[in-house]
């Protein structure tokens, strides 16, 4: 065994390198995030009487429930500041632990990499080794700094450690789910799916558990998302539990180095689909390529976008029985909306819903990069199709993506709270207030697009660039940024829809500004070379 992590430091060394951006920005998002969800909490429920107000809202609105949790102690400022946190957060949380663990692994391996690195002083299990623990490392960090953040706003220590490390075994625990998952299939992307739908189940389960009675069901004892709040951070704080987390993180990657003893390097243990004897015609185009690649994950978000939006749209109305005080009333119309709590409620679910869609955007729009790097272009080229053609064709859905996303965004919202309200004009009012959010997202598709054709190696800063903006939409409010500095995000310049103005010339300078990054980035391909970094 000793052999076989032969090589593991220096592969983890390489594994930090290469993330010695997207790391440090993914954690310091998490420990915003909970932080900032807590300051701006702790002024909001001053009272006893006001805390017990707002939980037995959420715990009596079962959709709130299904989407957060449950708050098991109604007097706790801790419990009820960082209940969307808890479960959401955690999450997301498992979502980037799988992903650097393919990421370092599966995807490797499918490039050729790790072949390479076989045939030197490199174990067999080392980069399985190295994967687990850069994912391990940063959901570590990410709840000891939570931890340490949240106790600076204010909230109790002991439940504030216990809330951050809950995050962390909850993220070690799909970092494992991430390395079995590359070691069943033969492709990173399939790989991502897999992880992605155990996660889909295991929040279903929660949810579906936690609103079946007061107390949560064997539905949430069988979802690791439902181990970490069954913590209960603030509300009694079980430590106990923890052993269950770290039993199933253990057995887990026990799993995944059992299968990688056993397969074959490139190979997975679940065998690959066989596709048709002949081609589709649409794959003749390089539309229809780039329509077959990108299918699959636009219908997932879809989806994502659509539960999403109808669950919002069912909680919209009991905002103001929730929210009963002068200090939250003002906090959240200063969020979005100007005519009233509901409207406030949708104008913010919408912004953060944006940035969700320009997240699809920029996951597109990096496709060109694969292929490229993977060198599956040339092979593309090589035929009759020419290179604007081709980043064209995937630059539309890259464009398009966003707008089908917000759409249906907006009319699962309006939908479900028309429903509540009996008014069907509340429909037409949200659709319009998603589809607002769909030029700043094209912005940071174009920015995506512009990196891509003039400088290939800074298409990461992609990501970057969507994070830089929530911070500033976030925080900048709360720290009193300066004007120039909020208007760097294009978000800021959305009409915060609906109860507010529609105002077309942002809309349109933000459309011009995105065409013009496209238009750039379309040049600076057609003229540079092929893999040229």
């Amino acid at each position: 065994m000793t052999e076989g992590l032969a090589g593991t430091g220096s592969l983890l060394r390489l594994a930090l390198r290469r993330d010695r951006v997207m790391l440090p920005l993914w954690v310091a998002l998490f420990v915003v995030m909970a932080s900032f969800s807590a300051d701006a909490t702790v002024g909001l429920y001053p009272d006893s009487a006001s805390r017990v107000q707002a939980a037995e809202t959420i715990n009596g609105t079962p959709s709130l429930v299904a989407l957060y949790g449950r708050i098991y102690d109604v007097t706790s400022l801790g419990a009820i500041a960082m209940i969307k946190m808890g479960g959401v957060g955690s999450a997301l949380l498992a979502v980037l632990a799988f992903m650097l663990v393919i990421r370092h692994t599966r995807a490797e391996e499918e490039l050729g990499r790790l072949e390479l690195l076989a045939g030197g002083v490199v174990g067999a299990y080392a980069p399985l080794t190295a994967g687990l623990a850069c994912a391990t490392g940063a959901a570590l960090a990410t709840g000891l700094l939570t931890a340490a953040a949240l106790t600076g706003t204010g909230l109790p220590p002991t439940g504030s450690l216990a809330f951050g490390l809950a995050w962390t075994a909850t993220g070690t625990a799909f970092a494992g789910v991430g390395a079995v998952a590359a070691q069943l299939t033969t492709s990173a992307r399939a790989a991502r799916g897999l992880a992605t739908t155990v996660l889909g189940v295991a929040y279903l389960l929660r949810a579906v558990g936690d609103t079946t009675g007061d107390e949560p069901s064997w539905l949430s004892w069988s979802s690791p998302i439902g181990w970490g709040q069954q913590v209960r951070p603030y509300a009694g704080d079980r430590w106990p539990v923890f052993v269950v987390l770290v039993l199933f993180a253990a057995a887990s990657t026990a799993v995944a180095f059992a299968i990688s003893r056993r397969r074959d390097l490139g190979a997975g243990v679940l065998p690959d689909r066989p596709g048709p004897a002949t081609a589709a015609a649409s794959l003749g185009s390089s539309a229809g390529l780039a329509w077959r690649l990108q299918r699959g994950v636009l219908l997932a978000w879809a989806v994502g976008f659509a539960v999403m939006g109808f669950i919002l749209g069912s909680v919209a109305s009991t905002v103001g029985d929730m929210l009963d005080n002068p200090e939250s009333r003002e906090l959240i119309i200063s969020l979005g909306g100007v005519q009233g709590l509901t409207d406030a409620f949708i104008a913010a679910e919408l912004g953060f819903m944006g940035l969700g869609c320009a997240a699809f955007g920029v996951q597109a729009a990096l496709r060109m990069h694969t292929e490229e790097t993977s060198l599956r272009l040339e092979a593309v080229l090589a035929t009759g199709t020419g290179r604007t053609r081709w980043a064209v064709s995937h630059t539309s859905l890259a464009l398009l993506g966003p707008l089908l996303l917000m759409a249906l965004a907006g009319l699962a919202i309006g939908a479900a709270h028309a429903t509540q309200t009996g008014d069907p004009a509340d429909v037409g009012r949200v659709v319009l207030a998603a589809l607002v959010q769909v030029p700043a997202a094209w912005v940071v598709v174009g920015l995506v697009v512009a990196a891509y054709g003039l400088v290939p190696r800074l298409v990461p800063a992609g990501w970057a660039a969507l994070v830089l903006f929530l911070l500033v939409g976030e925080l900048g409010p709360l720290l009193g940024l300066p004007a120039w500095a909020m208007d760097l995000s294009p978000f800021t310049h959305v009409p915060h829809l609906p109860g507010g103005d529609l105002r077309l010339a942002p809309l349109l300078w933000l459309t011009g500004l995105a065409a013009a990054l496209v238009v750039a980035g379309l040049v600076g391909f057609r003229r540079r070379d092929v893999s040229e970094r």
